[in-house]
């Protein structure tokens, strides 16, 4: 259950309990709160357990040059940082922090794990059940892991064939396309969770974890169907911010597990990940000849800029680039490539 926010003290004292409270006063996303948390723990770590408002532009400066010179961080993880720095000083502490100088970061562009179709067909060929249809929504409809396992029963609309996804990164709503294929499994899926909730209820569980404020307005609704998660956990947990037991969705090291071994019976040799199946998604739709704008509202990226990735590991044979060396063969059948030549040892 480590995407529900874990209970704060009354009247919170110790430091990172005050900053947590501020930041749930100011709205932030949980995992933006997790985030930031663990980077302001690091920072402090590293200026050896010295307390912020003794520090400043200074500690600052060194801590991100530490990242970028010794730790070989990413742009984007030194800029995360940054965020959280600012964060702290400038609105938890109300610290003006101006003029800093370190060294940015060296940016890397990694290509993004991609399947081709054959490879995801094979992979697909190794799973069952559950995990079967998980994989061929994250591939389908484009879904982040987590926001495969958030999703509730009420989230998936068979009359628009949308697939609602909320609180995804950058806590936003979007909507994203429900594979008409998928129907038959989805609906015997909701089947599945509706049938385990009702013995849930028998044992006197039956409630699942809300948002707070939904929580708060209408108690109720945690016993309903609707909010039940569409992948529930095998198992009756522990909340570990009021202490209930409940039946949360399932956990994220259940379906990355699968998916590895997957990859590996399916004798795909590239990275097993989750999140490939999404890059997947999005490299064939523009190899279909949808449109980055189009692509970049079903991911959800703020900026086109992330979409723009995609372009660069999208199958141009497809979109009648062909090769120096496939022009040759075409001129002259003839010409093909020598055998390999093995000279025998021994």
């Amino acid at each position: 259950m480590d995407d529900i926010r874990h209970r704060l003290p009354d009247k919170p004292e110790r430091f990172m309990d005050l900053l947590r409270h501020h930041m749930r006063q100011s709205g932030l996303a949980y995992r933006t709160e997790q985030t930031y948390t663990h980077w302001i723990k690091r920072f402090i770590h590293f200026h050896k357990l010295q307390h912020p408002k003794t520090l400043g532009a200074r500690e600052i400066e060194k801590y991100l040059n530490y990242l970028a010179d010794q730790r070989d961080c990413s742009v984007n993880t030194q800029k995360l940082v940054l965020n959280a720095l600012m964060y702290l000083f400038q609105k938890f502490l109300g610290i003006e922090i101006e003029g800093l100088e370190f060294t940015p970061a060296r940016q890397f562009r990694r290509l993004p794990v991609v399947y081709s179709r054959s490879e995801i067909t094979a992979i697909l060929d190794k799973l069952h059940g559950v995990y079967r249809l998980q994989v061929l929504l994250l591939y389908g409809s484009g879904l982040r892991s987590a926001e495969l396992l958030a999703l509730r029963v009420k989230d998936i609309d068979f009359g628009s064939r949308n697939i609602v996804v909320r609180s995804g990164k950058g806590n936003r709503d979007r909507t994203t396309m429900l594979p008409e294929g998928l129907e038959p499994e989805l609906r015997q899926q909701i089947r599945q969770v509706s049938l385990l909730h009702e013995q849930d209820l028998l044992a006197g569980f039956g409630e699942v974890y809300l948002p707070d404020a939904l929580s708060r307005k209408h108690p109720a609704a945690a016993r309903e169907l609707g909010w039940q998660f569409l992948f529930p956990s095998s198992q009756i947990g522990r909340d570990p911010r009021s202490g209930v037991r409940r039946r949360h969705h399932m956990h994220p090291t259940t379906l990355t597990r699968q998916v590895r071994r997957a990859v590996r019976a399916a004798g795909v040799h590239k990275p097993a990940r989750t999140h490939a199946f999404r890059h997947s998604f999005a490299t064939h739709l523009l190899e279909a000849g949808y449109d980055l704008r189009t692509i970049q509202e079903l991911l959800g990226h703020s900026d086109i800029s992330t979409t723009e990735i995609y372009t660069h590991v999208v199958n141009r044979g497809s979109k009648g680039v062909l090769s120096p060396a496939d022009r040759l063969t075409q001129l002259d059948p003839g010409i093909r490539s020598p055998a390999p030549h093995y000279q025998r040892t021994g």
